[in-house]
């Protein structure tokens, strides 16, 4: 059966669109796995030529859901999707079918990735990391003397205690001043995007590591004032992300932790592990500072994925 139509679309893209031959070729091949696998299409195989009138908004959705049925990646069933809607979006204009039946069709979304995050127990192991490096630069002498190993141990660890505590972002954690901090009632002022601030928890451990912390600040930084930078560097003045992100790549050597891991999945870390233990969605994006509650709900699906492991390994008939 010829396919005339499809032929005079084609010739349209070269003349009129200029469009290359690989584009061409591409939407020959969508447009005809179309006419391949639609039921309808293969009813009309014994006519001298195709009604293309026929096609509705349903067999252009039981295309896509064949298309899944291969497993083909959503890319690939958008691009054909797409090149579809401009073949009948060109039989409409020719006065060839009265409508496009894929203008109402929403193509498949793109999944995001899930967060990376950290399990309890590698938390623990990436905090008790920073006393075992600069116990080791010590022994081997690879750090400037014991005061500034001492120092520096004691800060990063601060570091990475607040922002798992809290939920900070690294350039969060940098920019906290003396004055945020309330080690008393636990709590720190977190200035996020657009300035907006917030309230963060500081847990137990955090609050310790901070007072070990504060405790040798002074053999860096006099300054107490409450706009006076809370994390300096051996010179006093304030520590910036990327000095310490230098850090943590030793950490992460020290705890056999992937080197693709970021402070910012301690973040995604605290998010998932409060979801997990049953915080309400709410609580969580107030305490992350995001302005939309959608930013949020990509945890929940990392707290799902968790929660179907189990259902799966457990269930006697899952």
């Amino acid at each position: 059966m010829t396919n005339t139509h499809l032929n005079n679309f084609l010739a349209y893209l070269r003349s009129e669109r200029n469009s290359s031959d690989h584009t061409i070729n591409s939407y020959r091949r969508d447009i005809e796995h179309f006419i391949r696998i639609s039921p309808l299409m293969k009813e009309q195989t014994t006519k001298k030529a195709r009604d293309w009138k026929e096609v509705d908004i349903y067999d252009a959705r039981e295309f896509i859901i064949a298309l899944q049925g291969e497993e083909l990646a959503i890319t690939s069933i958008n691009r054909k999707v797409s090149a579809l809607r401009s073949f009948f979006k060109f039989m409409v204009r020719e006065n060839i079918v009265p409508k496009n039946p894929f203008t109402g069709i929403t193509s498949p979304k793109k999944s995001k990735p899930l967060p990376k995050y950290l399990t309890v127990k590698e938390v623990e192991k990436l905090l008790d990391a920073t006393e075992v490096h600069w116990r080791t630069a010590v022994e081997n002498g690879t750090a400037a003397d014991s005061d500034s190993a001492i120092f520096a141990n004691r800060r990063d660890n601060a570091i990475l205690e607040v922002i798992y505590s809290g939920g900070l972002r690294i350039n969060e954690a940098m920019s906290l001043n003396m004055g945020d901090i309330d080690l008393f009632s636990g709590i720190i002022k977190v200035k996020g995007k657009g300035k907006k601030e917030r309230l963060c928890g500081l847990g137990k451990p955090a609050i310790s590591s901070l007072r070990k912390y504060l405790r040798v600040r002074d053999m860096r930084c006099a300054d107490e004032r409450a706009l006076a930078p809370l994390l300096v560097n051996k010179h006093g003045t304030r520590l910036s992300a990327r000095s310490f992100q230098r850090s943590f790549k030793n950490y992460l050597i020290v705890a056999d932790l992937p080197s693709d891991i970021t402070p910012h999945k301690l973040r995604h870390s605290f998010a998932t592990h409060l979801l997990n233990a049953g915080a309400d969605l709410r609580s969580v994006q107030e305490l992350l500072g995001h302005e939309n509650l959608s930013t949020t709900q990509i945890y929940t699906h990392v707290s799902s994925e968790r929660l179907k492991k189990v259902y799966n390994a457990a269930h006697p008939r899952a």
